[in-house]
């Protein structure tokens, strides 16, 4: 049985929990789109810059000693792109407008994050 169905419930529940969510997708940490809920946005796109955003957070977690990547929360002019580790072998990423409620969407996809993290690891590898 794929995941791919359950990942994308995970993501519709995180658009009906936080108001102004635009959409999400989750990829595997090199750059490999697995689900996605992203109307006006081109996925594998997306999930290579996430990729690449997430290999800079790491080192950067590395070279001040903090310990492992966990999230990491861009703001820009028309609002949010966070980024959440999802187990070993995904990331989370969130797309949200100015207008969010950033401790809800924290709050929120860290919790999917998590969930989807422990599908994502149990699945086998393709």
């Amino acid at each position: 049985m794929t995941i791919e169905p359950r990942i994308r419930d995970e993501l519709h529940t995180l658009r009906d929990q936080v108001r102004h969510f635009q959409g999400g997708m989750v990829a595997s940490v090199d750059g490999m789109v697995i689900a996605h809920d992203l109307p006006d946005i081109e996925p594998d796109g997306l999930a290579a810059l996430t990729a690449a955003a997430i290999g800079v957070a790491k080192r950067l977690t590395e070279a001040t000693g903090q310990g492992a990547f966990e999230e990491s929360l861009t703001r820009s002019a028309g609002g949010y792109i966070a980024a959440y580790s999802a187990g070993r072998r995904a990331v989370l990423t969130a797309v949200a407008s100015t207008d969010t409620n950033v401790g809800r969407l924290h709050l929120q996809a860290r919790k999917a994050a998590e969930r989807i993290g422990a599908l994502v690891d149990a699945a086998p590898h393709r």
